[in-house]
């Protein structure tokens, strides 16, 4: 197994990822994978340690990030966003000593994580100046996001009680307190991200309903996105990124075609 590096990004404790390459010269195509947990602090960046040795052992260099959640200070509204928008940003400092190829970046995460991988795609939209808006150089341009079971549409979440009110500590309130803050914090409200899409969800999840990926599918569709909805038959929230599942080889099958020049190995 490929071992991993971890490197700080900011100044606070929590603000790391964990740098896996693959063996050979490079350069590589890189994943920025991002753990869910419904943002909160019990749950860690150790969540997706099996999908990032798989990704690396197929050729893909990946960065796992840490960030700070909900019951972290700092974590929440805005620092949750700040800090994965800033770990994305740090793979330009990261690229030249580690080989990583910048023209081949893909941001996957699982259920949370989801979210926050396809919000990243979507920070180009944000209007400058914003809480949430990129610093000097603007985002890292990404070429493809994959959510895995992801809370797509912080709207349909928080209305609907996914996570018993996890969208709402999130955020700090509910969509009609603080509409301003789903709107450039939701990546349905971002649409159209102008990037690849995958969404990969099974039909029997009892966490993160299938029907916010279908629902999420067909509205950025309708708004111009090139997005594709995988459904897996009778599979619930965590074997998307079971390695050890049925659905495994279908889900890496998945993923590696999005990165040009990553073959399994």
């Amino acid at each position: 197994m490929n071992k991993s590096t971890r490197i700080p990004y900011g100044p606070d404790q929590l603000q790391f990822g964990d740098l896996r390459l693959p063996s050979g010269p490079g350069p590589y195509p890189v994943a920025i994978v991002i753990h869910g947990g419904f943002w909160l602090a019990f749950y860690d960046l150790t969540l997706m340690d099996s999908i990032c040795a798989a990704l690396t052992e197929a050729g893909v260099a990946t960065w796992n990030i840490e960030y700070r959640r909900v019951g972290n200070r700092g974590g929440g509204w805005p620092g949750t966003f700040q800090d994965v928008g800033l770990a994305a940003d740090h793979l330009r400092e990261l690229a030249p000593r580690n080989n990583l190829d910048l023209d081949r970046v893909v941001s996957l995460g699982h259920s949370a994580g989801g979210h926050l991988a396809l919000w990243l795609a979507g920070r180009h939209r944000i209007p400058a100046g914003n809480v949430l808006s990129s610093g000097t150089g603007g985002p890292l341009p990404l070429k493809t996001v994959v959510s895995l079971a992801g809370v797509n549409d912080l709207e349909w979440a928080a209305r609907r009680r996914v996570g018993m009110g996890a969208v709402e500590r999130l955020i700090g309130g509910g969509p009609d307190t603080h509409p301003e803050r789903y709107a450039v914090g939701s990546p349905a409200a971002l649409l159209p991200l102008g990037v690849r899409q995958v969404l990969i969800h099974g039909t029997d999840d009892d966490i993160v309903p299938f029907e916010i990926g279908r629902a999420y599918r067909d509205a950025a569709v309708a708004r111009g996105d090139d997005v594709s909805l995988v459904a897996l038959p009778g599979a619930g929230h965590f074997e998307v990124v079971d390695p050890g599942s049925r659905e495994w080889p279908q889900i890496m099958s998945e993923v590696l075609k999005l990165v040009d020049g990553a073959s399994q190995r």
